[in-house]
């Protein structure tokens, strides 16, 4: 029976593909669990990126298969990603993938988690400050272009490497998050902040300081 159903979803699957549709489906994976995986475009997308990167070595052909699930999760625990094999909005940013449907929400709630978890305590100001260096990254040519890729970047923020990024940002976070990317830069075009009173990098304290916010300093 086990063999059927897996058989059933495979075939499912591969006619999806084979239409060329564009919604998510779902799969069969090894746990006999039924998950939610991307549409064949996306994961021709992330396949593609996945091989440049080295993690796949499978054919680009849109099928979310176990080389593909296998791929994805060595980069989710090497980029500090919730490690579930499935391709959803943060690991669609740290690939540099746009998701266009869900991208503006989800964008915004990334932004307040990690405005939350880096700058809480901190005055408000100090708080969109730190929203806005993560937006300052995205157009910046050294960075990553989206703002997952920004903040899942290896070792770029301490509450990542924590974990506290998973806490759920409050109601002043988002409206710090909104502010920033409404355009609000307190720290005129920075790309790094710190607080000296905690940073152990002797680089940090090479750039030049703009502004000190509560704090943080911000710096070029």
């Amino acid at each position: 029976m086990e063999k059927g159903k897996i058989i059933l979803i495979s075939f499912l699957i591969f006619a999806f593909a084979l239409l060329g549709g564009t919604s998510t489906y779902l799969m069969y994976n090894k746990s006999n669990e039924v998950i939610e995986v991307a549409s064949s475009s996306t994961n021709k997308s992330v396949q593609q990126k996945l091989k440049d990167l080295g993690y796949y070595k499978g054919g680009v052909d849109g099928i979310y298969g176990l080389l593909t699930r296998e791929a994805v999760t060595n980069f989710q625990r090497d980029y500090g990603l919730g490690v579930d094999g499935i391709i959803g909005p943060e690991t669609l940013g740290a690939l540099g993938i746009n998701n266009s449907a869900s991208q503006s929400s989800s964008d915004l709630y990334l932004l307040a988690k990690c405005i939350h978890a880096e700058a809480r305590g901190e005055p408000y100001v100090g708080q969109v400050a730190v929203g806005a260096v993560i937006l300052n990254r995205v157009e910046s040519p050294e960075f990553p272009n989206t703002i997952s890729g920004v903040i899942y970047q290896p070792w770029a923020f301490t509450a990542v490497n924590d974990g506290q990024i998973n806490l759920e940002p409050n109601d002043t976070a988002y409206q710090a998050a909104q502010d920033a990317l409404n355009g609000w830069d307190p720290t005129y075009g920075c790309l790094y902040y710190y607080n000296p009173e905690t940073a152990t990098s002797k680089w940090i304290y090479s750039r030049q300081v703009v502004i000190t916010i509560g704090k943080h300093v911000f710096a070029i």
